[in-house]
């Protein structure tokens, strides 16, 4: 069982356009799509797509457009009504696969709704092989929620023994689960970089320079993990990915795809990776199935997830990288 928590779920609405966005003009959507949304959502439903157990905890009233999502892909969850319309999150896709996205902060939700949403977690986190914190944490939560949240889990663990955590965030939630030392962190480039100078990386890269240079994103990788983090897997956009552990480093590369929307190709890539993981692979292999898994998300539109079966593992190659 992988269980997913989203602080700040959201619906995803998708436009399509017919050409580049024109800014201050009026233009004419191709297509327009919605799915229920938030990183840990969207892990879930890539995980139900291939025939997975999962549960998605997060907040949200029985009648939230969020939930009748989930309950119409048959994404089983857990919701903890919070009495406030859970927020609607805007993508704009250009041809190409560029997109430009616009988040609604969310709702506010009180010290006791947090502590609540937490309990919620604890109780379906029983048992569970992992536990994956994901996405933007909504205003006023703390910092360092994301760390609070993984000692309350591993104080909580019984006989079920502890489940293994991965975190996908990104600005100061992403940070400040550093001290929690999770099992596994799934930066992008940008949030590398944060993340290898909070872990007192002597040598700054920006996300540029780290996509460019994969020896370059390990060892900014292998300096968190030094910081007490079990694993990173960096998504370096159409580069591929690179896993770092403390046994080695690895590059995954898949061949140049037609690029419809980058909106959730690094949550499904968190999802293949999970899934490869559930199945005994050995890290490299973990890393292949997250590369498959991402871009497999890139080429359809939307926020759609793939299965298993739309993806092409046999397609990625995999290079040993230097970390020191």
């Amino acid at each position: 069982m992988i269980v997913t928590f989203t602080a700040n779920p959201s619906l995803d609405r998708t436009v399509a356009l017919p050409g580049p966005l024109q800014r201050g003009e009026v233009q004419r959507a191709v297509s327009v799509s919605q799915e229920s949304g938030g990183k840990g959502v969207n892990v879930s439903r890539a995980l139900c797509a291939s025939g997975l157990d999962t549960v998605a905890v997060l907040p949200g009233g029985d009648s939230d457009p969020v939930l009748a999502g989930l309950r119409h892909d048959g994404v089983p969850f857990a919701a903890l009504p919070i009495g406030e319309p859970l927020r609607t999150n805007v993508a704009l896709t250009e041809p190409g696969g560029v997109t430009t996205k616009i988040n609604e902060p969310g709702p506010v939700l009180s010290v006791e709704q947090q502590e609540a949403l937490i309990s919620l977690l604890l109780e379906r986190a029983r048992g569970a092989g992992w536990v994956v914190l994901a996405g933007s944490l909504p205003p006023g939560f703390p910092a360092d929620f994301y760390a609070t949240v993984i000692q309350r889990l591993r104080s909580a663990a019984g006989d079920g023994g502890t489940p293994l955590i991965a975190v996908d965030s990104s600005g100061g939630p992403l940070a400040g689960a550093l001290s929690g030392t999770p099992d596994l962190l799934k930066p992008n480039a940008e949030e590398l970089a944060e993340l290898a100078a909070a872990a007192g990386f002597a040598t700054a890269s920006t996300a540029e320079e780290l996509e460019a240079d994969p020896e370059a994103a390990a060892k900014a990788a292998a300096a968190v993990v030094r910081s007490g983090v079990g694993a990173v897997l960096a998504t370096l956009g159409s580069k591929g990915a690179v896993l770092v552990t403390a046994d080695g480093a690895w590059l995954a590369t898949h061949p140049p795809v037609a690029a419809v929307s980058t909106v959730g190709a690094g949550d499904s890539s968190l999802a293949g990776y999970l899934l490869a993981h559930g199945q005994g692979a050995a890290p490299a292999d973990c890393l292949r199935q997250a590369v498959a898994h991402g871009a497999a998300a890139a080429s359809l539109p939307g926020s759609t997830v793939p299965a298993v079966h739309q993806t092409t593992p046999d397609a990625v190659t995999i290079t040993a990288l230097r970390k020191d």
